[in-house]
């Protein structure tokens, strides 16, 4: 929940930041237009706002089906790979990618354990086998193993 209500904070500030954008440099709605400064911020909110229901939706998979814990970290650090990729872009262009890469490997990461987290419980389910109760008897089989050479 606290990176849920942390994205609809970041999403206000970017949205915040359009509006000071376009008092800037004199772009009046519904204009999308205007000097290159602008259209960089009015992009990157944008571009953030289209990726945004995505993260939230994989987020909370994740969370309740792997682990919320994981999850919430995964989710601070997306926000903030989208915070400086927005800083970045609204500087220059170019100055949006290392973040945009950053933020789309945490989303991977995130998909990833929901996926996980989904295959756990359809085992449980469907097929009476806890995944996770056979990982860990096979790490503590691994320790009795190591311990005794």
């Amino acid at each position: 929940i606290m990176d849920f209500v942390m994205c609809v904070f970041v999403v206000a500030y970017f949205s915040l930041q359009v509006i000071y954008a376009r008092r800037k440099y004199s772009v009046s709605p519904p204009s999308t237009s205007g000097p290159p400064e602008f259209e960089r911020v009015f992009r990157a909110q944008a571009n953030c706002s289209e990726y945004f229901p995505i993260f939230i939706i994989i987020l909370w998979v994740s969370g309740l089906f792997f682990s919320q814990g994981l999850s919430a970290l995964c989710g601070l650090l997306y926000l903030y790979g989208r915070y400086q990729y927005f800083r970045g872009y609204a500087k220059s262009a170019h100055g949006r990618l290392a973040p945009l890469y950053f933020s789309a490997k945490v989303l991977w990461v995130l998909i990833g354990l929901s996926a996980l987290g989904i295959l756990g419980s359809m085992c449980r389910f469907y097929l009476d086998l806890d995944l996770k109760q056979l990982a860990s008897s096979v790490l503590d089989l691994t320790e009795e193993e190591g311990g005794g050479l």
